[in-house]
């Protein structure tokens, strides 16, 4: 099984603003986990605080 994990953050954004939202986003998405099936197929998009999608995650073989 792999975990990828894909996200595409705004070039335009200060470095600040860049690693407060890329820790949101592993925060959030790392303690939700126990709520899907970690299995092959499995995917899900990844949005930012402004609810824009930035990516996703998908478990593969």
């Amino acid at each position: 099984m792999r975990f990828h994990l894909q996200v595409e953050l705004d070039d335009a954004a200060t470095p600040e603003t860049t690693t407060r939202e890329l820790s949101r986003i592993l925060r959030y998405w790392a303690g939700n986990l126990h709520h899907y099936d970690l299995a092959p197929g499995t995917t899900e998009d990844i949005h930012d605080s402004s609810y824009a999608k930035r990516g996703t995650w998908t478990i593969t073989d």
